[in-house]
């Protein structure tokens, strides 16, 4: 068996010690669990650079590992296998460093936490869970890896159990996500049934060569999509992301950056064949991707949560994942002679924007929890100055909001400038919504930026991880993971510059495709969206930095909108008020209900009343009189007589 099984095998093992061994035995040492997790993923990151090497060099980017035989059920052999492609080691190679982050980071944030143990346990499993689920090379592995990440969602968004806020997030996340989830599940059994196969490689290649098409690819892609749009937080199954910040903030620059929204993108670029042979499943994905990015940005304009903000950053941002892969696929469509490798190639847009925002990202994240821990909050209405006394916190913060705001030379300008260059390629409207909301992602990111470091302090308040009156910067623990992130905030973009990785995730084939997509430099459209990103931050310096801007007065003469973005297009009220209450509860369980009473329970307890009746009728036959049985047996006897009779 290859020891690339071990990449995620070694942080389930993690998990198994610490819960099954440290934490009974070891139960007033809680760093044991801390440094287990930290080895376990740090021994992943080192086998996942391995990958990438060995990737690198083997022909066409492609490592050929047998699959293990794990069942054989009525003649069907169930295999379990991994790919190892240019698409499954950069995905490796990000959630490892991500993780490894976080893990060390948490040492410091989760100091005194009484589930401590419990905490790192179930980020070794989550971490496990979406290293397998890059790995699998069939839909099926794929899909119990993909159940296992939201499981462990669930536990990690609802960790701090005793807070009703925090098991209703936690709830509402696993909830909302089995709706796509369905929709995945029911793509996996239409592909069965129409080729036998859930291969990934061969789906692959039945999509290619039109053995796969018509209603049932389109469906089976759908089905695909909906998964993904569930993962992903994509409209309109976007609502339980803000919600999930409930959660310790370490597990929200996992969940944001590395692990379960990106597992939805990763999942449209894996089985990418599929879409890019149905015009219709391939335009949706684009159009919700657009739709998604600035539909979301909206909300992080007015949201005064510092992680609900970047809440909303992150489903704008894989909106603009989707639009990427959405878009290159709209176009690949219309090239019927286009190779398996230059499809699989259009992924690289998406995915590099992918690459580069799980390290702001993660890198804003944990900023917010540095921020946490010194003044107790995550309002930052409460915050203020922080600058002076967290220079490290508030110089990395600052680096993350540049490269999100996809300015010049940091990494997110590389990667989004690709996404709009893209966009404008395919479809013009799908530009004018992402160049918006370029505007917006500028605007919302340096607000919090001048509302959380600017000013004079508010004076925070005590909460979970630190106390108010007095704000310090964060232990070194915390510090470092930063440092660490936002060169990388700085520097991932640049691996891009000369096409490079494009032509990794093409297989080196630097013709065609890509000829139209890397070479940004070259191309007018940076400048423009360079210029929008800068008015996003002035606009924001004017309002909330000098405030020569009045922010109340702007608040006052958008008020509707203000509301509206406020209460989030009233959706929650339009799912739970309406959707769960009145569809749900009134009417489809209503009627339910209705028919298990009056139906189901009315056949059973007909029968049950039918039965009782007999019986009575024949408690009274029995009357334990003689001639009376002897009249019954005549009468029998004259019945049979008659039917012998006349019949025979």
């Amino acid at each position: 068996m290859s020891p690339f099984w071990l990449i995620f095998l070694i942080p389930y093992g993690a998990f198994l010690l610490i819960g099954l061994v440290v934490r009974p035995l070891l139960r007033d040492k809680p760093k044991v669990s801390g440094y287990i997790s930290i080895l376990a993923i740090s021994a992943s990151l080192g086998m996942s650079v391995w990958a990438l090497i060995s990737v690198l060099g083997a022909p066409h980017h492609q490592l050929v590992i047998p699959p293990v035989e794990w069942a054989v059920v009525n003649g069907l052999t169930i295999n379990l296998g991994i790919i190892m492609d240019p698409l499954t080691v950069v995905m490796l190679f990000v959630v490892t460093i991500v993780s490894l982050m976080v893990q060390i980071y948490s040492q410091g944030y989760m100091h005194g936490d009484p589930g401590y143990h419990r905490y790192y346990a179930f980020m070794s499993l989550f971490t496990g869970s979406m290293l397998g689920l890059v790995l699998a090379d069939n839909l099926l592995m794929l899909f119990v890896f993909w159940e296992m990440v939201g499981l462990c969602s669930y536990l990690l968004i609802g960790f701090w159990y005793h807070r009703v806020s925090a098991r209703n997030a936690a709830a509402k996340a696993f909830i909302v996500t089995r709706f796509g989830d369905v929709g995945f599940l029911a793509a996996i059994l239409v592909l069965y049934n129409a080729v036998g196969t859930l291969d990934i490689a061969e789906l692959h290649g039945l999509a290619m060569t039109g053995v796969l098409g018509g209603a049932v690819l389109t469906w089976a892609a759908l089905g695909i999509f909906s998964g993904a749009v569930g993962k992903s937080a994509q409209f309109p199954l976007h609502t339980w992301l803000p919600d999930a910040m409930e959660g310790p903030t370490p597990v929200s620059a996992l969940i944001h950056a590395a692990t379960m929204v990106t597992a939805g993108v990763f999942l449209v670029a894996r089985t990418f064949p599929l879409f890019v042979n149905s015009p219709e499943a391939i335009t949706v994905v684009a159009v919700i991707g657009a739709v998604t990015a600035i539909f979301a940005a909206s909300m992080g304009l007015v949201a005064t949560d510092i992680k609900r903000v970047l809440a909303y950053s992150t489903i704008s941002q894989l909106g603009y994942m989707m639009l990427g892969l959405g878009a290159a696929g709209m176009i690949l469509s219309h090239e019927p002679e286009a190779s398996l490798e230059v499809v699989k190639a259009g992924t690289a847009i998406g995915i590099f924007h992918l690459f580069t925002h799980a390290y702001f990202k993660a890198l804003l994240f944990l900023g917010s929890g540095s921020v946490n821990h010194a003044s107790g909050t995550f309002d930052m209405r409460r915050m203020g100055g922080l600058r002076k006394v967290m220079p490290w916190t508030y110089i990395t913060f600052v680096i993350g909001s540049i490269s999100l705001a996809g300015i010049w030379p940091l990494a997110g300008f590389w990667s989004k400038d690709e996404i709009l260059v893209i966009a404008l390629e395919s479809q013009p409207v799908l530009f004018i919504l992402v160049l918006i909301t370029v505007f917006m992602t500028a605007f919302y990111m340096f607000r919090v930026v001048f509302l959380t470091f600017h000013g004079d302090y508010k004076g925070g308040e005590v909460g979970e991880h630190g106390g108010g009156a007095h704000p310090h910067e964060s232990p070194a623990v915390m510090v470092v993971p930063l440092v660490i992130l936002s060169v990388l905030a700085v520097g991932a973009g640049w691996f891009n510059v000369s096409g490079d990785f494009g032509a990794f995730m093409g297989h080196g084939n630097e013709t065609g495709f890509f000829a139209s997509f890397f070479g940004i430099l070259t191309h007018p459209l940076p400048l423009l969206s360079l210029a929008v990103g800068v008015l996003g931050i002035i606009l924001a310096y004017l309002m909330y930095a000098s405030k020569k801007i009045s922010a109340d007065k702007v608040g006052a003469i958008f008020k509707p909108f203000h509301t509206l973005f406020l209460r989030k297009y009233y959706m929650d009220e339009l799912y739970q008020g309406i959707l769960i209450n009145r569809v749900l509860l009134k009417g489809v369980f209503w009627i339910c209900q209705l028919f298990d009473a009056k139906v189901v329970d009315g056949v059973v307890n007909g029968f049950a009343l039918g039965t009782m009746a007999t019986g009575r009728v024949i408690r009274r036959l029995s009357s334990g009189q003689l001639q009376f049985y002897g009249l019954l047996m005549g009468a029998g006897v004259l019945i049979i007589f008659l039917v012998v009779y006349f019949v025979g």
